[in-house]
């Protein structure tokens, strides 16, 4: 008897997004090759937000040439948004980082099923079989960028390997192109230096080729871990197994000497040549360009198994927002966070968010910094983001807790009047160039350091104080206007240049009692200054007060309860 698993397989999963009016079931027939993705590609592109957005199962699908599919196919199924990330790892959304933090502080070791116990080996398929129909043809992978990419590719697609040198595993997510029923594409992105590469380069040492298995479609947790940078030698399934403090389940590969979920839909096996690269790509890249043609691994496939229900798994990718952003998204905040904190031992930093300008290689990085935090340790945290990976944070910036990181305007904003470039910005030069298009100038990047953050008192944010939008709002619904949709900042709160005097003037306006303030402020006239001096600089109190006592106390707490 095996030992009951303790976490979600992908079957599940789907369950809990039905459940939750978190999936889109299309039963009508489904061209995998020319309508599966940019059909799912509109809720990115087309307004809607991330709160709106659902997992999209396909459970018709046929290619160009008219071919059925018996194997479903679910896409944004495991990070469309990030409702349902947190469906996928169980827990709430401001648990996620946490739970990060402890799966890699606690890895748990898998147990081993034997292979009539794992749900992956109830069909398999090997040698001629794989020529006959049953190969990867069999399986309905999209085409990502149709227009674009040269075939389809898997973009969910874990490969797993195993040194050879110290027996250690890793899990890694790369696209892999379909070249031929038993030909299947690896590209491990060496520019991030991951580990099935080193391990590649390992078998290439030893002049043998490496062998893999490729796991499509699979529990989330596994999934989760593969797309993620964890340190060389950290094993990723021991990190799945950490995500719900349980062990993951592992069988033995039919055909080769590794390892692979017992629960996967899917496994492809084989072995990838270290001596032959061959031509792979284009294909639409998560950097946001098309990324050329260019010589690469491949393996020849050995066996294929799968479950008899299999359902495969595609991630929306290429330009952001997408999928495959926000499946990697929050465990390297969570694990950057850990590393400033921890490692570095920076002083008042509150988080950090990889901003996505359509792009997710983290390309311009935030650091929250608490508000009077001292300038050493805001740019210790600069300096430290830029050089945590050879080929991220070419733009970091530093900014404060009123400001929302993922709201460009309020961040170009911040860098617009907290920031004073002669001071406040730094270069660093001899930057890797890092995944993107390669420019055939210059090989090198550099990266640009600025502290945007508040270094001096600024007047209030100039909306409408809370109480104000909020009663607008009771209005508005009462209208029957379209459903609101606060964006931060959504009402104006102090930022340190207000005073309780100047507050009764504008409690004075609501009231409709401002002609007062007029009849006051004219006793102040003056011919002695210029136009455009402020008050503020002159010994001559609040114009506009005279001997009204403020009934308030105004002062700044930091950002407001809401816009946090």
């Amino acid at each position: 008897m095996s030992a009951k698993r303790q976490y979600p397989d992908l079957h599940d999963h789907i369950e809990a997004l039905r459940s939750a009016d978190l999936l889109i079931e299309v039963d009508r027939e489904i061209n995998k090759d020319t309508e599966m993705h940019p059909l799912v590609r509109w809720q990115f592109r087309g307004g809607i937000s991330d709160k709106e957005r659902k997992a999209w199962l396909f459970t018709n699908v046929v290619d160009s040439k008219g071919r059925k599919f018996d194997v479903p196919v679910l896409v944004c199924g495991l990070a469309g948004s990030r409702q349902i990330y947190k469906t996928g790892m169980g827990c709430e959304i401001d648990e996620i980082g946490p739970t990060w933090i402890n799966a890699m502080n606690n890895p748990v070791p898998p147990v081993i099923l034997e292979s009539n116990d794992a749900p992956c080996h109830e069909q398999v398929f090997v040698g001629e079989q794989l020529l006959a129909g049953h190969g990867l043809d069999s399986i309905p992978v999209p085409i990502s960028t149709p227009g674009w990419d040269n075939a389809p590719y898997m973009s969910s697609s874990h490969f797993i390997t195993k040194s050879p040198v110290d027996g250690t595993y890793n899990n890694g997510n790369y696209r892999a192109q379909l070249k031929a029923p038993d030909r299947l594409g690896f590209n491990p992105s060496i520019e991030h230096h991951t580990g099935g590469y080193l391990h590649w380069l390992e078998w290439k040492e030893l002049g043998e080729p490496m062998p893999c298995a490729v796991v499509l479609g699979c529990p989330p947790i596994v999934s989760f871990t593969s797309v993620q940078k964890l340190p060389h030698g950290l094993d990723e399934h021991h990190v799945s197994g950490g995500l719900v403090n349980a062990p993951l389940h592992m069988v033995k590969a039919k055909t080769i000497d590794l390892l692979v979920p017992a629960d996967a839909e899917v496994v492809v096996e084989g072995f990838i040549s270290t001596e032959w690269l061959e031509p792979e790509a284009p294909f639409g890249e998560s950097h946001g360009h098309v990324n050329l043609q260019e010589y690469n691994g491949f393996m020849d496939v050995t066996a294929i198994t799968r479950k008899k229900n299999a359902v495969i798994t595609s991630w929306v990718s290429q330009v952001t927002p997408s999928e495959s952003a926000t499946i990697k998204r929050p465990a390297y905040e969570a694990k950057l966070l850990g590393h400033l904190r921890d490692a570095v031992g920076i002083q008042g930093l509150v988080k950090v968010s990889t901003h996505e300008p359509l792009t997710s290689l983290h390309k311009l990085i935030l650091i929250i910094m608490k508000k009077g935090a001292a300038r050493t340790e805001v740019w210790r945290a600069l300096y430290a983001t830029a050089a945590h990976r050879m080929a991220e944070g070419k733009w970091v910036v530093a900014i404060d807790e009123d400001i929302d990181p993922d709201d460009a305007n309020a961040i170009f904003w911040a860098m617009s009047y907290r920031c004073k470039p002669h001071r406040d910005t730094h270069m660093l030069p001899h930057k890797h160039e890092g995944h993107g298009p390669r420019s055939m100038i210059d090989s090198e990047d550099s990266a640009v350091l600025i502290d945007a953050t508040l270094k001096e008192d600024l007047p209030p944010v100039a909306l409408p104080k809370r109480q104000y939008m909020e009663k607008a709002a009771e209005i508005w619904n009462e209208l029957g206007l379209p459903e609101i949709k606060p964006e931060r900042p959504w009402y104006g709160y102090d930022l340190g240049e207000w005073n309780a005097e100047l507050d009764i003037m504008a409690r004075r306006a609501v009231r409709s009692d401002y002609w007062k303030t007029g009849e006051i402020i004219a006793k102040y006239r003056r011919n002695d200054v210029e136009m455009n001096t402020e008050v503020r600089t002159l010994d001559i109190g609040n114009p506009g007060v005279g001997d009204e006592e403020p009934n308030e106390e105004i002062s700044w707490d930091g950002i407001p309860e809401s816009n946090k």
